[in-house]
């Protein structure tokens, strides 16, 4: 470990006046600070996720929303201790889990709690996810109110039979009924996310569902291919013969038709898997993840970065809140960075980005390789020429192995 100090962050017994190593906190400032809130709380679990969450049944009577957010604060707290003076939040993320299931008024109280542990700049993009079954117009003006810029909306698809093998609950139009009203109580900015390539889908299930997401207004999209995460009801079913696999072959045509049916509504890819209708609307968030910036994660599981330093909290709500009740940091693990391991990340995630990645961060072996790949029509050879690297239309099918070829 690089330094005097060993975190806040070195495992559960770690105590409150611990620091980040100094290297880390250089710079805190200068790059996008954002702070992630984890939501476990659902209320039910959908087939294909294996995200850090917990139905009432699951959790008992061993943890609540209201320990949660008492833990959150707490957490709050602590990272003020670590940082110092903290620079103001550029952003702010709620996700889960299921933000919505606490009310316009439990997220209020979320970014109360952001706004009294950090300050929130003037600018500042706040974004929470929602589930449309458990929003309402008086659920999005209460958003408004609170402070909140931004919501994103799961939708997934507009087909009920591609809803039940992804045991979403909602019905198919909500998702689009939720992002008017969204916009009507002042939102600018909403997302729908869509996931393709579910076992049964067919081509005119993904062409009803982007005519959904067009219709419902939005000015940005999430759409991501559907992976079996090992340990998920849906992997089980796979491993049992009940539905086959997803095709990569069906995954990229309907990649293909994903982007030339956004962009020919006029949202345009930022990211592999996001489009947005101008630069405003892209998510400033996740941006500051692809590019290297510091951020704070609370909540059961949340994963947080500061300066080439990564830590991850425990998972589970009781154990979570009861750390951070007896004055232990809810941590447990965390790794430094090597210059190898940022380099690797930086190509990784920045090549993922529209606006690419500059040609000298790969060295003399990695621009070699992106001239071979411009050749093979995997980048865009009038942007290597000025100096960047960048995806094209195929490259971006093939974006994995783009990385591995420039790092390797």
């Amino acid at each position: 470990m690089e330094g005097v100090a060993t975190l806040p962050l070195a495992g559960p017994t770690a105590p409150l006046d611990a620091t980040l190593p100094e290297s880390a906190l250089r710079g805190l400032g200068s790059r996008p600070f954002g702070v992630y809130v984890h939501v476990p709380f659902c209320a039910t679990r959908c087939g294909y996720c294996d995200f850090n969450t917990y139905t009432a049944g699951e959790l008992g009577s061993g943890s609540s929303p209201e320990s949660w957010l008492d833990g959150v604060r707490r957490e709050f707290d602590l990272a003020t201790r670590v940082l110092g003076t903290p620079p103001p939040v550029d952003t702010v993320f709620v996700g889960g889990g299921t933000p919505s299931l606490l009310g316009a008024e439990g997220l209020a109280s979320i970014l109360d709690a952001v706004r009294a542990g950090f300050g929130l700049a003037p600018d500042a993009e706040v974004t929470t996810e929602s589930n449309p079954e458990s929003t309402s117009p008086e659920f999005f003006a209460g958003l408004r109110e609170a402070g909140y810029t931004r919501v994103s909306l799961g939708m997934q698809s507009a087909a009920p039979h591609v809803l039940r093998v992804l045991d979403r609950v909602h019905t198919p139009g909500r998702p689009v009924a939720a992002a008017r009203e969204a916009r009507a109580a002042g939102f600018e900015h909403v997302n729908l996310d869509v996931i393709y390539g579910t076992p049964g889908e067919r081509t005119r299930d993904l062409r009803a569902s982007l005519d959904a997401v067009l219709d419902a207004g939005v000015d940005h999209v999430s759409a991501y291919a559907l992976i079996v995460e090992e340990g998920t009801a849906l992997a089980r079913r796979v491993r049992r013969g009940e539905i086959p696999a997803p095709d990569d072959d069906v995954l990229a045509t309907g990649y293909e038709m994903i982007d030339a049916t956004l962009a020919g509504a006029g949202l345009h890819w930022y990211e592999v898997s996001n489009w947005a209708s101008s630069e405003a609307a892209r998510c400033r968030h996740n941006l500051g993840y692809w590019q290297g910036g510091d951020w704070w994660g609370a909540g059961p599981g949340a994963h947080s970065h500061v300066g080439g330093v990564r830590w991850w909290n425990v998972k589970h709500p009781a154990r979570y809140t009861g750390l951070l009740a007896e004055g232990e940091s809810p941590a447990g693990g965390n790794e430094v960075l090597t210059d190898t391991d940022r380099h690797l990340e930086r190509v990784m995630l920045e090549l993922r980005l529209s606006d690419g990645l500059a040609l000298d961060a790969l060295g003399s072996h990695g621009a070699i390789q992106a001239r071979a790949a411009a050749d093979e029509g995997l980048l865009e050879p009038a942007a290597l020429a000025e100096g960047r690297a960048v995806l094209t239309d195929r490259g971006r099918l093939l974006a994995d192995g783009v990385v591995h070829r420039l790092t390797g």
